[in-house]
């Protein structure tokens, strides 16, 4: 999964540290968010949009993984 949370800090002028504050994570937690080392829980993603002032959907991009032997 990929995320936009990097460019979302930046239009609010928020470092990983104080998005962190903000929804009660640790700030390695927001960068391996922003590396896409780590999936959140539905109420994390939450959390986090809505600190960003934004949506789910267009924070994180959600790669369809579909089996090869699926068309």
């Amino acid at each position: 999964m990929k995320t936009r949370i990097k460019e979302f800090r930046a239009r609010h002028h928020m470092t990983q540290e104080n998005l962190a504050m903000k929804v009660g994570v640790r700030r390695e937690t927001i960068v391996f968010l922003e590396q896409g080392k780590y999936n959140p829980s539905l109420q994390l993603a939450h959390d986090v949009a809505k600190a960003l002032e934004t949506t789910i959907e267009k924070l994180f991009i959600f790669e369809d993984k579909k089996p090869s032997y699926i068309n």
